[in-house]
Parts: structure tokens; C-alpha cells; sequence
């Protein structure tokens, strides 16, 4: 499958990771024991992680004859930088409608067909690549092609992690995730080098082509568990506008989609003109190339080793303006140094770096949203991420093409380093993975004969008795709570004082639909209840705030 590796936000390959099956138990005493380990104990993570790895070293392979393919078929550093662009755009165009697809259809056939068009897409490359056939036009178009595959299966995989493992354990099945993949950045390639240089091109494709085989295997092996609900499933155009309307209303993961366009916007310029740096500045050739992308590799193997420990000593948002800082020093040096000896410690160091930012976005945004709609938001995340890699190669590798790869990775050094100052305006969110977990606590709406789904609109209000003295710290509650209603499902929300009875507060929100308001009750959350308690705090009554649903007459629903 196609992976997406250290660059990409979550594997596509590691997608297959979302799927295998075969059982999810975990071995006994095992996470206890094991820590940061400890979801490999696990054994459908454990065969997708080793799957996932697997196919990464493919997609390594892969990608390092495609970028050198372009050296030597072309000079121009914007063309080069092009390989990039066409690995990522596929992603920004198609990730939101696959995590739609991810959400409301059965994720293991979705990722068994990317896994298998991904498959043939480097056989055709191979094959391009053996009869002396293949071009810059062929190359840039079959490498969207295996783009097309890594956006459908993205946001299913980084939807399923969180279902594979215990809640504790979502943070280090996330850095385990990244070390695969760097572990696969350190041996793919490396070995891509060795095979372009020594065998050619066109076994470097078939070698991708053959990865994807394990990754299937294990996905057609998934013993997958269905969840049944009986509400029918969303359609598309409706779940993406949940999708929408979820993140509109979610601070949290607005600071998670803020923070990965402006550090990787910066950070793509590294990995857009590495081979130019390798080519160009260091007259080195595939091997070369493929031994900078190891140590990077290696780099981040090393931080995973030491990530888990620097977690427990500093919060999320330190972390990340200390690895951003790391990674902006070491894209400056790269640019500036013509010593071997001098970027290979700089490469090591920018993967520890480039580990930490990856993994410390991808848990705040696996712990920022609930199952029901995590795969659509999630592909926002990677469409934020993909979308700046794309946009930054192009403009890097102009940029570079008009004044050389030393000015470009100075000035990309410094906006790394600047997209510290939007830290304290969108910080990221340390949530936890059971304040996601649905609670079930709402009780079924009473009504005297069944609802049709489609009636609506409905109107649903409820009725607070607050004390005077209460009145603005039950207000600052209930417009938290408020956001909670339009993120669930409500077009309309709004609160209002009685005129008639002074300290009668009513809570009122519409939803589109009977059905929608249905949905709003499977949708409640942990962290939602918590909200709705700090609202109902401030409820004198002797009884719970009154509830009540009005709906539209049947002949309106009906226009």
C-alpha cells in the first residue's frame, strides 16, 4: 500500500494497520510490562505494524528512484520538486471525500481497492520504466496515481488506530506508527539507492509493486467487528456536511489544522530539494541521496526511543516549539554546508525533529474528536498537511530555481522557526481519548407514536431555573454547550430569558430533522457530558431542566 511516510501526517500504508484482524486480543500482562511497547501486544496492530513497515520500505524505494528518475531526466529544480507535488496534491484533492467514504462505508473493501490500485500503479511504472519508455509526464502522472491510493486510505487508517488500542495506549500506538515509518525511511531508501544505482529504476517499482501484497493479505484476513446502529447510515452529502460543521465548532482541531499548514508549508522545503542538495551541492549520485534519507530515518528511530520520556516532562506545545526549532537550525545548515560529514549529523537530527512534530500533531488530533466523525476530520488534517507540502515544494523548488537551494532553505528555516508566534493563539489541545467515548446518557425522546425520520424541522428547548446571582457563570456554561449543539447536528441555537419570569432561562436549537435529532443522541460524548453538567449546576429547580421536542407539521416537512 501506499504509505504515507514520516512526510505524510499517517500512513496510508499503515491504513492497512487500521485493518488487519485476525484477533484483538491482547497478550496478557503485556501492556503492563511494556509501556511505550505496549500496543504491539495487541495482535492485529502488531501484524499491521509489521505489514505497514513492510510496505513502507516499498514505498521508500519507490520514491527514491522517482526523485532521482526526475534528476536525471531533467535539470530544473521545479521540476524535480514536482515528484512531491504530484505524491501530495492527490491527497489535498480527495482526503476530505475518502474520510467521508471512511466514515459511512465498510473501511477494509475501501482499503483493500486503494491497496490494489496502488499495487498496479507501480507495476505500470515498472513496466514504463523497463521498455525505456518512461518520461517526466509518465513518472509525474503515475506517481498521482499511487497519490490517489495513499488519499483513500489516510483517513481510514488514522480513523481506526484509536478502535485497535486501549485508550491509554493512543499515544504510543501514534509514535509506534512513526517509527515503523522511519524505520522504513532508514532502510527504504538506502536499499532504493542500491537497487536504481545497481539494477535500475524499473526493479525499483517492481519491489513497491510487491510491498502492497502483505498489506492486502492482511487487510483480506481482517476479521473486521461491525458496530451496528439503528440509525440508517448518513449519505455522503450529509456526512460531509457534518464533517464541516463539526470542525467549524471545534476549537481544538482548528488549532491542530492552523499550526500544520504554517510549520509544513516551511518544513517541505527540505524534503523538495534534498535531491537537488544531494546532486548539485554534494556531486553525489542515488546512493548518496538514499543514504541522507537513512539517516533521517535513523534520526527519527532515535527520537522515538526518547519521545515517550520527553512527554512525560513537557506539555504538547513545548515539545513542538522545541522540535520546530530543531528542525528550522538544521534546514539552515543543510542549506548553508558543502561537508558531508556536516549534513549527516543534520539529517539524523532533523528526523528526531520531524518525529516529534508528526506524532505530536497526529495525537492532538486523534484525541480532539469522537469515533462518529473522526475519519472526515482527520482527513482535514491531512489535507492541511499534504496541501501545505504540496504548495511549499512548488514555491521552494521556484525559489530555489531562481536563486539556489541555499537561499531557499535559509529563508524556509526562518518561517519554520516563525511559525512558533502562532503558538499562543492556537495552542494545541491535550485531550484524552475517553472524554471521546459515546455516553449514551440522554434518554429517548418521549413521543406518543413513532417520529417519521424525515419530519422536521424540530425545535427542541429546554427550560433552566437560574438564580440571579449565577446568571453569568451559567451564561459563559450554556455558550460552551452551545457550540456542542451546532457541532452535533443544530443549524440554529440560541438562549433566552423569560420576560414573564425573571431567572427562566429556555435553551432552543433546531435541527434539520427527526432523524438528525437521533443522531444528536448517539453523538453525545464524555467530555459533552461534562459541559452539560457544568450547565445544569446552575439549575435550581428540584427537578432536571425540562425538555421538550415541537415539530414542524407534516405537510411543511414534506416541502
Amino acid at each position: 500500500m501506499r504509505m504515507a511516510d514520516s512526510r505524510s501526517p499517517s500512513p496510508s500504508a499503515s491504513a492497512a494497520a487500521s485493518a488487519t484482524g485476525f484477533t484483538t486480543d491482547v497478550t496478557p500482562g503485556l501492556a503492563d510490562r511494556q509501556g511505550a511497547w505496549a500496543p504491539l501486544g495487541n495482535r492485529v496492530f502488531r501484524a499491521l505494524w509489521i505489514a505497514t513497515v513492510a510496505s513502507n520500505v516499498g514505498t521508500w524505494v519507490n520514491d527514491t528512484a522517482s526523485a532521482w528518475m526526475m534528476t536525471e531526466m531533467a535539470s530544473s529544480p521545479l521540476l524535480v520538486s514536482l515528484v512531491q507535488v504530484a505524491t501530495t496534491l492527490p491527497i489535498c484533492l480527495l482526503a476530505i471525500p475518502a474520510g467521508v467514504l471512511a466514515d459511512i462505508v465498510d473501511r477494509r473493501r475501501l482499503l483493500i481497492a486503494a491497496q490494489s490500485w496502488m499495487a498496479l500503479s507501480a507495476l505500470a511504472l515498472a513496466a514504463l520504466a523497463a521498455l525505456e519508455l518512461l518520461n517526466p509526464v509518465h513518472l509525474l502522472m503515475l506517481t498521482f496515481c499511487l497519490g490517489i491510493g495513499a488519499a483513500l486510505t489516510m483517513p481510514a487508517w488514522s480513523a481506526t488506530v484509536p478502535e485497535l488500542v486501549g485508550p491509554g495506549e493512543l499515544a504510543a500506538a501514534v509514535a509506534l506508527g512513526s517509527l515503523g515509518m522511519n524505520i522504513a525511511r532508514a532502510v527504504g531508501p538506502a536499499l532504493g539507492g542500491f537497487v536504481v544505482a545497481g539494477i535500475g529504476s524499473a526493479w525499483a517499482y517492481v519491489l513497491n509493486a510487491l510491498s502492497f501484497c502483505g498489506v492486502i493479505a492482511t487487510l483480506v484476513l481482517w476479521r473486521q467487528t461491525v458496530v451496528t446502529s439503528e440509525l440508517p447510515p448518513e449519505n455522503f452529502s450529509a456526512a460531509m456536511r457534518a464533517g464541516w460543521r463539526y470542525v467549524r465548532e471545534a476549537p481544538a482541531v482548528q488549532a491542530v489544522l492552523v499550526r500544520c499548514v504554517a510549520f509544513f508549508a516551511f518544513a517541505s522545503a527540505t524534503w523538495a530539494l534534498l535531491p537537488v542538495v544531494a546532486r548539485h551541492d554534494l556531486h553525489g549520485n542515488a546512493t548518496l541521496y538514499g543514504a541522507l534519507l537513512g539517516a533521517v530515518g535513523i534520526g527519527a528511530i532515535a527520537g522515538a526511543l526518547v519521545l515517550p520520556r520527553a512527554r512525560r516532562r513537557m506539555s504538547a506545545n513545548t515539545l513542538v516549539a522545541a522540535a520546530s526549532l530543531l528542525y528550522a537550525a538544521m534546514t539552515a545548515i543543510i542549506g548553508l554546508a558543502t561537508s558531508l560529514w556536516l549534513i549527516i549529523p543534520c539529517m539524523l537530527l532533523t528526523g528526531a525533529a520531524w518525529l516529534a512534530m508528526m506524532s505530536s500533531f497526529q495525537i492532538a488530533a486523534q484525541t480532539a474528536v469522537p469515533a462518529w466523525v473522526r475519519a472526515r476530520t482527520l482527513a482535514l488534517n491531512i489535507v492541511a498537511f499534504s496541501g501545505s507540502m504540496a504548495a511549499g515544494s512548488a514555491v521552494w523548488g521556484a525559489v530555489a530555481s531562481a536563486f539556489g537551494s541555499s537561499v531557499a532553505l535559509g529563508l524556509a528555516a526562518l518561517g519554520a522557526a516563525a511559525s512558533l508566534l502562532l503558538g499562543r493563539r492556537f495552542p494545541l489541545h491535550e485531550g484524552n481519548v475517553e472524554g471521546q467515548a459515546t455516553s449514551a446518557h440522554w434518554p429517548e425522546p418521549v413521543v406518543v407514536a413513532e417520529v417519521d425520520h424525515d419530519r422536521g424541522p424540530v425545535l427542541v428547548t429546554i427550560e433552566y431555573e437560574v438564580d440571579a446571582e449565577t446568571v453569568t457563570a451559567f451564561l459563559a456554561a450554556i455558550t460552551r454547550l452551545g457550540h456542542v449543539r451546532r457541532r452535533d447536528g443544530a443549524s440554529r441555537w440560541g438562549i433566552f430569558e423569560d420576560a414573564a419570569r425573571p431567572g427562566t432561562w429556555v435553551e432552543a436549537f433546531i435541527v434539520p430533522s427527526w432523524l438528525d435529532h437521533l443522531r444528536q443522541h448517539a453523538r453525545v460524548t464524555q467530555a459533552d457530558r461534562v459541559v452539560e453538567q457544568a450547565v445544569r449546576h446552575h439549575h435550581r429547580g428540584p427537578d432536571l431542566p425540562r425538555v421538550r421536542h415541537l415539530l414542524a407539521p407534516a405537510a411543511l416537512s414534506q416541502r
